[in-house]
Parts: structure tokens; sequence; C-alpha cells
């Protein structure tokens, strides 16, 4: 028989802490010492209380069944599938394959992988209806899961131009495929925003904006959309975020397809990675998968630590895959589903980010839409707006990243060791619309330290 050991306490309310609060401050006002405001407009308070506590939404996820995926860049079909099985026999339980033509023979992979017990994605730099179609063929008496991930909005908002096809144009497309395929074809890249600057309200309302010029469009809505998300080292802010997609999806998917359910698949941001003191990327990208899986990521694709400045290489990716590992096996992330439910603060960081991004969403609607938004250039606008908001807070040195604008080891040379160009490129050409650049934080002091380097 248990036994309540605090019933000689008198309960204390939310509103008497407040008042002891405010007397230990001696007359210094209680909303400007203690309560703070994120970039988003979120309040945040110094304590959170059951009576203030609504019943939070059922979000249904199970945080200890999150997939650890592998990305494999396909130039060679016989080097990437023994890359395939050699990262499933190390822990990975999902590839994503990222194919830049269609002259890559996909099918050579496929037939000798074990798809009856793993998910694949695609990441495609092309649209084909034939070449998917080909897919279909092959796994059509296979037990396959298969997301082929398309995104002609994503697309056109990061190369400033729809994909070429052979049909009318890329909703012709994705209906054709949407009408044969049995497995899931459309896909929302929001990680472009994140990685170009946006805040989380427009990240979260851009992506729901983005998804639903695919719900008007596109007639057939069975399949899962799968939304590709990039999370930052905000720790409880990402898991609400991640939360908040999720609440609000649902809110808008039930209006065209009551069960249509959204995939995420969560990967490490850039913006804040660093090519100096590298080694820290790894705390980053460790706090920032501890968030996708208290937010209910399905599948998690780990950034190596060195992927900035280093071309895809075998320790690398071990060293992402088992940070994942130790997650879900050695961390006790695997005991537990939903575990931040009935946290009073991330609850209330979610109701929050959730109110502020459907109204953000709900004036995209009201002004054209989101691609009409797009093509007018207020959505590179207004991310382009909040970059410079927090490139000039990491310039003052109020944004920080250690090893870069704070403590850095100045002996920590770089210039030998790129392998990849680790800043922005430009790419002349002509384009529909100016795309929406991926940019870093750290990339102007990079640029400077390494030009000072002997």
């Amino acid at each position: 028989m248990t036994t309540n050991l605090f019933n000689e306490f008198q309960a204390i309310s939310s509103k008497q802490w407040k008042q002891k609060s405010q007397f230990e401050l001696n007359g210094a006002d209680y909303n400007e010492t203690l309560i703070w405001n994120s970039p988003e407009g979120i309040n945040v308070k110094p304590f959170y209380h059951f009576d203030e506590f609504e019943a939070p939404f059922s979000y249904n996820t199970k945080a200890k069944n999150f997939k650890i995926c592998q990305n494999i860049f396909v130039f060679d079909e016989n080097k990437s599938l023994k890359k395939a099985l050699k990262t499933l026999s190390r822990g990975a339980e999902s590839l994503r394959f990222t194919i830049e033509n269609d002259s890559v023979n996909i099918i050579q992979i496929l037939e000798k992988l074990p798809l009856e017990s793993i998910t694949v994605y695609f990441n495609f730099n092309f649209l084909s209806v034939d070449y998917i179609e080909k897919i279909e063929n092959f796994v059509k008496n296979k037990k396959a899961k298969l997301f082929y991930n398309i995104d002609p909005i994503g697309h056109l908002a990061r190369e400033g131009n729809w994909f070429l096809t052979t049909e009318k144009d890329n909703f012709e497309s994705l209906n054709l495929l949407s009408n044969k395929s049995q497995n899931a074809i459309i896909s929302v890249d929001s990680g472009l925003y994140q990685n170009a600057g946006a805040n989380m309200v427009q990240q979260i309302a851009y992506t729901l904006a983005h998804a639903n010029e695919y719900f008007n469009r596109i007639s057939n809505h069975n399949q899962p959309i799968v939304i590709q998300m990039a999370v930052g080292s905000n720790y409880f802010f990402e898991i609400a975020k991640l939360r908040a997609m999720r609440l609000l999806f649902h809110l808008i998917a039930k209006e065209y397809q009551p069960d249509l359910e959204c995939h995420l698949l969560v990967i490490p941001t850039k913006r804040n990675k660093t090519i100096y003191d590298y080694n820290v990327n790894m705390l980053r990208t460790t706090t920032e998968c501890m968030s996708a899986i208290l937010g209910g990521a399905d599948v998690i694709s780990n950034l190596p630590y060195d992927s900035l400045y280093h071309k895809d290489n075998e320790f690398g990716d071990r060293i992402a895959r088992n940070q994942l590992l130790i997650l879900k096996n050695e961390s006790y992330f695997d005991k537990v589903n939903n575990p931040a439910d009935g946290s009073y603060y991330i609850e209330s960081l979610t109701q929050q980010l959730a109110e502020k991004s459907l109204a953000l969403f709900k004036d995209i609607e009201l002004n054209g839409g989101f691609l009409k938004q797009l093509n007018d250039g207020i959505i590179k606008r207004k991310i382009q707006e909040n970059a410079d908001k927090e490139q000039e807070l990491f310039d003052s040195g109020k944004e920080i990243l250690l090893g870069t604008n704070k403590y850095p080891n100045q002996k920590d040379l770089m210039k030998n060791d790129l392998e990849l160009f680790p800043f922005v490129k430009t790419k002349p050409r002509k384009t529909l619309i100016v795309p929406i650049i991926e940019k870093r934080l750290a990339e102007k002091s990079e640029q400077e330290r390494l030009s000072n380097e002997s």
C-alpha cells in the first residue's frame, strides 16, 4: 500500500509562487526581470504550474521507435551498395539515397538490399515519372517501404526553377505518380528555411503553407507526407517545434484527408556548425538528435561532425551513426514513449509556437498562398530579415558558438584540411525566382580566419 508523503503540506498555487517571487525581487518588475522573450515572441516564464496547465494534445508518437537513417550519395552503384550493406550491419535501420540524375541504376542496389526489414528514402535532384515507375515495378511484389520525397516547390525555393519534366508541369507529374504508386511520393523539405535563418514560427508556418499547396493540387492523398525538418541547439524549443508541427499538420490535413499522416524525417541544422573547433559539432548534433527523439521524429539522419569540410568518409559517418545508437540503446531513450508529455514548460512552448505559426499560416493563405508569396519574394525577404537579426547577434557576441566567437583556439588551422568549400557558393544561371540561400552563422568570421592563416 502506497502512502502519499506530501499530504501534510499545503498546496501552493501559481499565484502564490508569483507573489513570493515578486516579494524577493525587492521592487523590481516581475515581467521585465524574470520573463524573457524568444526571437519568435514566445514568453518564457520562470516557473510553470499545474493550475495553469491545459490537457495536452495526444501525439501518439513513440520515441523509442525512431529509426536511424544513413545518407548515401550514389555516384557508383557498386560502391554505394557496399556502403549501404556495411552501414546496415553497423546499426543503420533505414537508408536515404541521393540521386543526381536518371542514369543511376538504383535497381542494381535495391535488388541486393533486405527491403523487407528496412525503410528506404530517396532524395532525387530530378523528376522522372518513368524512373520512379521502374522502381515501383521492381518492388511491386516485395514487402518494401519506400519514401520518394519528391518536392518540386522545395526545388523551386532552393534552386529558383522547377524540375524539367516531359509532363505539362511538375504537379501533373506528381498527380500521375500519386495515382500509380503504392508508396509515399510527396515531401516538404523545410530544412531549407531553418538553414537559411528562419525562426521557428516561420519554419512551421512555411512548412504548413508549403504542404497546403500540395493538398490543393494533388488529388490522391492516401500515403503519408514526409516532412523533412532541421533542428538546432535550442533544446526545449526544438522539442516543442516538432510537436507543434505534428499538431498543426493534423489540424490542416484533416480538411483534405482525415487519416493523412506526416512522417517526420529530422536532421541537425548546418546553420550553427563550424569548421574551427569542429569537434564541438558532435556536442551540437548530440543535443539536436536528443530534441528530435523527444519531439517525436519518425526517423533521424545525423550530420557528421566534419561534413562541412570533408568529403563523405567512413569515420565521420560511423561517429554520427554511433551517436544515435548510443542515444537509442544506452541512454534510456528506448524506455519511454512521449517522454515530453506532461511537461508544463514544453506544453506551453508547444502551444505558443502552434498558435503563432497557425496565425502566420492563415495570413499567408489570405494573401494568395505560399507559391504566390514565394514567387513575389516575400518568403525569402522575411527569412532574410530574421537571418540578419540572428547574424547581428552572433557578430556582437550575444549569440555564442563555442570555439568560434567565444574561446576560439587561435592555434587551430584549417586551410590545408578543406576538401570541400564550406561557404555559400555562387552558381550563375537564369532562374524564375531568386532562390532561398542557406548560410551558416560563422561563415564570415571563418573566412577572415582562413585568410589570416600563414
